[in-house]
């Protein structure tokens, strides 16, 4: 079962509030047991994250990276069986102090009435 834009907009709020908690079980109860989560930084890393362990030594090594990340613009766009989230997002390299901009698009499909991936795909913004 594919759900409806106001369901998947449910399951997206729910999603991001668990992922910002760096809670695995509330994540759990919304995605599909075997959630694919591709990730790419918009520099240099690709990761394929797949169950809870992987996700929140994702999340501890984004904490460890940036001193302060910001999503602003963020927009869903359901289309489909899929749905879409645009963005752009303010980071700031702990080490270093250095400011980074990209603009970004994640893609959601959905099995079951859940989440079942997440691809990231990111790029630095250009003056």
């Amino acid at each position: 079962m594919i759900p409806s834009p106001a369901e998947r907009d449910e399951l997206l709020k729910g999603f991001a509030r668990a992922l910002f908690r760096n809670d695995m079980e509330a994540l759990y109860r919304i995605v599909t047991p075997d959630f694919l989560w591709s990730f790419h930084d918009g520099l240099a890393t690709s990761k394929a994250l797949t169950g809870a362990a992987a996700i929140e030594e994702h999340l501890a090594g984004q904490k460890a990276l940036f001193s302060a990340q910001r999503f602003h613009e963020v927009a869903y766009h359901h289309a489909g069986e899929m749905s879409f989230m645009t963005f752009r997002v303010s980071e700031t390299v702990r080490a270093t102090g250095e400011q980074r901009e990209q603009r970004g698009i994640e893609r959601y499909t959905f099995r079951d009435g859940m989440l079942a991936t997440k691809d990231v795909y990111r790029k630095p913004i250009t003056p």
